[in-house]
């Protein structure tokens, strides 16, 4: 008789839960196989008060594993009915078969001792969603949009394909632009999107509606979207006493959702939530909630805003400053505007007026109050660090008063003593954005011809771009066209993050243009892959038909880069492609735009590999719309 250690499971099997069904398989040969897997999840024997011959399942499982020779079994007297050996006495060695017949019936009463699962109860019918349904042509692009998972090419070149991925924050913002409801066969794919992307997310639980958080609850990996929408939900259908409960008992990142949704519809009350549990709030959060006071911020918030200042957290204090500042009319405004006009003065000793600057020679405890920071960073000077601070933090409307009734430009255009220029126009541009000026934005911008180290404002590509979206959508985008018409594009890529969507027509040349020149110079297109990016994505679809002839492969010049001419052809192919693209994603989402047949191909004609791309969405026509929903959706 062979060995039990020789038919018992390998130590090296993986899953250790499955040891006594694979030993009774192994030992006892008694047609175990799949079957007694189940058994597994039904305790053992002992453990449920039934008879077991006095030998407990891991003593048999230790013999079988190492042999009755090397571990011998120690057998209580035999349960009636084993098997037809002889019964050992008490204390007595018990041999291979002993052990077989052991096994078996430990198998048997266990198999016997299953109980059936208790069945699960069906989740409740998806909500019904009242939108209108997607055009069919929408609803197989939203299928391609959300298949695409090319790999990057190899060697770093993207081809002249669109990069869907990229478009489909713009084909969501459409899609809630015209109001329709999402397919309930995408949902799945449409909160996986979401949960790889948080930039997806706003766009996606919007367009996915009801039937989307209904979806998102029978999935721990889509939490995400209940935490999100919960506050926005409890804040259109709840009651006080309920957005109270929520505020009161919700996780955290539900009760940002709940403040920042209740802020939007009424500030009062969400100013009200706030207070009613500021004292137990912990500092993080506090200054989480604080930060959400941004929105609708208005006069009747610094009663609160002042009470912040004196919180024990220095970044609390800090934020309900900076708050207060926004408020030209505060308390705070008018301390700091005092404390400001003592800094800095106009000079008429000389022939002609200047700006005299005397820094602060100390940071007082009533400073650090109002939110000014003591401890300058690394390379910084105390005076100038605390001077910067006043500065930003008082109105802009003192400064045409303190220099005689003359214009922000005017102002920025004096002299100013002792080299303390920088650090001034500095600080005004930074009071410029805190307080949405576009009179001084403006000023401190200059004229975008003037280099940016030569401007009246800061040199900081990033400071100018927050003092550009100050301004107009129109005069945002002349203002960075003409820019880009004087300097190029090598500066002008965050200047262009700030220009409102489809740029507008001279902007969109301008780009163009510089574009044309750059391949001209004989320089490879992926100096210019971020400006590239963006206008795939922000260009006017109508500017395609213009931009064909850029496509065409020209003569390279004398000195020009190996190939650039092919690599800025097929960039320029994928520029035209994506515009019409876009074009055709816009088109498929208008009720009466074109028909289905046509609109897959029109935003990809440009190039072979964008004609392959709309094959693959045409030839996906059933798949996308017969895909499986998630259970119990209604379609």
């Amino acid at each position: 008789m062979p060995d039990p250690a020789r038919t018992a499971p390998s130590a090296s099997t993986p899953d250790t839960n499955d040891t006594d069904a694979d030993t009774d398989a192994g030992v006892c040969g008694v047609g175990v196989g799949v079957e007694s897997r189940a058994a597994v999840f039904a305790p053992p024997a002992a453990e449920r008060g039934l008879p077991t011959g006095g030998v407990p399942w891991e003593e048999l499982v230790t013999a079988a594993l190492l042999g009755t020779d090397r571990r011998p079994l120690r057998s209580g007297p035999s349960a009636p009915g084993t098997s037809g050996h002889p019964a050992s006495a008490p204390g007595a060695s018990a041999g291979p078969a002993a052990l077989l017949d052991a096994a078996a019936l430990h198998t048997v009463r266990r198999r016997a001792a299953l109980v059936p699962a208790v069945g699960a109860a069906p989740p409740v019918p998806a909500p019904t969603d009242p939108r209108p349904p997607l055009p069919p042509a929408a609803r197989r692009r939203l299928a391609q949009l959300l298949a695409d998972r090319s790999a990057p090419p190899a060697g770093g070149r993207r081809g002249s394909a669109p990069d869907l991925t990229e478009l489909i924050p713009q084909w969501l913002a459409l899609a809630g632009e015209r109001g329709y409801r999402a397919p309930a066969e995408q949902l799945p794919a449409l909160l996986d999107a979401a949960r790889a992307r948080t930039d997806l997310r706003p766009h996606v639980l919007s367009f996915a509606g009801p039937r989307g958080l209904w979806l998102a609850a029978l999935n721990p990996d889509w939490r995400f979207a209940l935490r999100a929408s919960t506050g926005a939900h409890r804040t259109a259908t709840g009651s006080p006493g309920e957005i109270r409960r929520l505020w009161e008992e919700g996780l955290f990142a539900e009760r940002v959702a709940l403040l920042g949704a209740v802020r939007a519809q009424d500030p009062a009350a969400a100013r009200e939530l706030l207070a009613g549990t500021w004292s137990a709030e912990r500092a993080e959060d506090r200054l989480m909630f604080l930060d959400s006071l941004r929105a609708g911020l208005g006069a009747a918030d610094e009663p609160f805003l002042e009470e912040a200042l004196s919180d024990r957290s220095r970044n609390v204090r800090s934020t309900a400053a900076e708050l207060l500042s926004a408020l030209p009319g505060s308390a705070l405004a008018r301390r700091m505007a005092s404390r400001a006009t003592t800094c800095v003065n106009p000079d008429r000793t000389g022939d002609a007026l200047t700006i005299a600057v005397e820094a602060p020679h100390e940071c007082d405890a009533d400073m650090q109050r109002d939110g000014v920071t003591p401890v300058p960073p690394s390379g910084r000077g105390e005076r100038s660090w605390w001077l910067g601070q006043l500065v930003e933090a008082a109105p802009l409307s003192v400064w045409p008063e303190r220099f005689g009734g003359r214009s922000a430009q005017e102002i920025v255009a004096l002299p100013v003593a002792d080299g303390w220029e920088a650090e001034l126009h500095a600080a005004w541009c930074r009071a410029a954005v805190r307080q949405r000026d576009p009179a001084w934005a403006r000023a401190l911008l200059g004229a975008p011809s003037i280099p940016p180290a030569n401007g009246p404002g800061t040199a900081s590509l990033a400071e100018r771009s927050q003092l550009l979206a100050t301004l107009p959508t129109a005069e945002r985008a002349d203002w960075v066209a003409g820019f880009i018409a004087a300097h190029g594009l090598s500066e002008a890529f965050q200047l262009l993050g700030v220009c409102a969507l489809p740029w507008a027509g001279p902007l969109g040349r301008a780009v163009v243009d510089a574009l044309d020149i750059a391949r001209d110079a004989g320089s490879y297109p992926w100096s210019f892959s971020g400006v590239m990016g963006l206008a795939e994505r922000c260009l006017d679809p109508a500017e395609a038909n213009r931009l064909e002839v850029l496509t065409a492969i020209q003569d390279e010049p004398e000195g020009a880069s190996p190939g650039a001419g092919g690599y800025w052809s097929e960039a320029f192919r994928r520029l035209v492609s994506t515009l019409r693209l876009r074009a055709a994603m816009a088109a498929e989402l208008t009720p009466d735009g074109t028909t289905d047949d046509a609109a897959p191909e029109h935003g990809t004609e440009a190039s072979p590999e964008g004609r392959a791309a709309a094959s693959s969405a045409t030839s996906d026509r059933d798949q996308g719309a017969a895909a499986p929903g998630a259970p119990g959706t209604a379609t």
